[in-house]
């Protein structure tokens, strides 16, 4: 009788370093996640550390990056951040490095990691990454305005040159500009950090809107770009016109190419707020209009029929009374100062409060109202998105290098020793009992690890991915992986 063969055991995935980094790449991209995985053993730290993992990591996650707070829209340029602990980033850990003569420093909006700053004088603009400090300072091209107060009239945008690009960027700078009222013109340029150099201006007329009167809060004056950040939909980057000429300006960036196009609702008016965001379910772009007369707030978007018309529709309306239990008798009044375009929040300044509300789930969170957010009257606040890891790894090194010994030793331990809790057939009968204590133990210390992603350690070298909905209902309650 021929002897029995006995195939090897298959590894564990966990086990595979083809598919390890697989695995660790789907962690949430919340701040924690990579820290608290790198603590695991260090074959994961080794892969969490790797630089190349890191830029697969915020590929990966690129069209979903956290929130992590807001920077105000005054001089003083704080951080305030949003998340909670163990992600909630520090204010001072995103602190701008300031030359001297800068003067003030106006932000003009974030947007793939990075902050787009002007200076006026010298004019110049800055593209602060503020994760790894790191600063470009560009001359802002002489004749995008004649104007001599730069600020009232000169907007910009700051986005990544392509998909995964964490090397280069690109800005865009705006300018309404023109003589008196009636003669105003939209100029724009475009600088590439791959070639260094700005490229040539493009223009649009804007044209003068004799019945601007009727609905415009400022009709008198000449039509300048408004002091909000741009918004990023499809190929083009979007700014509201203010003045006379109450519109949107559109710039094409695959066409390098200016428009303008009306909306159906005054975008500067006593008692409204109106905000520039994607359309819903994407592809283009929208608006969201509030009166505070109603506590409605409508999401806009554009629709083009079969001949290809484009018009506005109401896609959704959101009873904000309801969604924050407001009590609509009082008349209080709200404004707008802020919307994360990737995470869809819009932030809302009130007398009751200050709130994030997130318009696809309709969940919201009171933020604290600090002073420089109480003063910021007619500024905005930026929201701040992006994958946060650089330096997160090494302070993990300096801060847990006790608590990853330790973790170590327990995982050597228990691998040798304990393969499934029913199988000890190394362990004398007479240290079983110790031994059931100190896989309880680090059991219990995994799953708190780890109960804020996806990832839940079961066993020392047996881990599962699971949603966070059953992380806590499976724990380790007599159910092992």
């Amino acid at each position: 009788m021929p002897a029995s063969s006995h195939r090897p055991s298959p590894a564990s995935p966990l086990e595979d370093d083809n598919l390890l980094p697989q695995i660790l790449l789907r962690l949430p991209p919340d701040p924690s996640s990579l820290p608290r995985a790198s603590l695991a053993c260090t074959r994961w730290r080794d892969h969490v550390a790797d630089p190349g993992f890191r830029r697969r990591f915020r590929l990966h996650h690129r069209r979903n990056p956290p929130l992590l707070g807001f920077f105000d829209g005054c001089g003083s340029l704080d951080f305030h951040p949003t998340l909670e602990a163990p992600d909630r980033v520090a204010p001072e850990r995103f602190s701008l490095k300031r030359d001297e003569g800068d003067g003030v420093r106006r932000p003009l909006g974030c947007r793939h990691g990075l902050v787009l700053l002007l200076v006026p004088k010298p004019l110049q603009v800055i593209v602060w990454d503020p994760v790894t400090g790191d600063q470009h300072r560009l001359d802002v091209p002489q004749g995008l305005t004649t104007n001599e107060c730069y600020e009232s009239v000169i907007n910009g945008a700051v986005l990544r040159a392509a998909a995964g690009d964490a090397e280069h960027f690109k800005v865009v700078m705006v300018a309404a500009d023109g003589d008196g009222v009636e003669n105003r013109r939209a100029v724009a340029c475009v600088y590439s950090s791959e070639t260094g150099t700005w490229g040539g201006f493009v223009t649009a007329p804007i044209p003068y809107d004799a019945d601007a009167h009727a609905s415009g809060l400022f009709w008198r004056f000449s039509t300048s770009i408004y002091i909000d950040h741009a918004m990023l939909a499809g190929d083009s980057l979007y700014w509201q016109l203010i003045g006379n000429f109450e519109r949107i300006l559109q710039f094409d960036l695959e066409r390098q190419s200016l428009s303008v196009m009306s909306v159906p609702v005054p975008i500067y008016s006593k008692g409204n707020c109106f905000k520039l965001m994607r359309a819903e379910g994407g592809g283009g772009i929208g608006f969201l209009f509030m009166s505070n007369s109603d506590y409605i707030a409508q999401l806009w978007r554009r629709k083009t029929d079969s001949d290809g018309v484009a018009s506005w529709v109401i896609a959704r309306s959101i009873e904000l009374d309801k969604v924050l239990s407001l009590n609509s008798e009082k008349g209080e009044s709200m404004r707008i100062v802020g919307f994360a375009e990737d995470n869809n929040v819009v932030l809302l300044d009130m007398l009751s409060g200050f709130f994030m509300i997130q318009l696809d789930s309709l969940r919201f969170k009171k933020l604290p109202r600090t002073k420089a957010v109480s003063s910021l009257h007619d500024f905005s606040l930026h929201a701040f998105e992006s994958v946060y890891i650089a330096g997160l790894v090494d302070q993990v090194g300096r801060k847990q290098a006790l608590v990853v010994h330790m973790m170590e030793l327990i995982f050597c331990t228990i691998h040798k020793m304990i393969v499934r809790s029913d199988m000890l057939r190394d362990v004398p009968v007479e240290h079983s009992s110790a031994v059931s204590a100190l896989e309880k133990a680090t059991d219990a210390y995994l799953v708190r690890l780890f109960e804020d992603t996806n990832l839940c350690a079961i066993h020392a070298k047996r881990v599962t991915i699971m949603p966070k909905g059953n992380l806590l209902a499976r724990r380790i309650s007599g159910e092992r992986a």
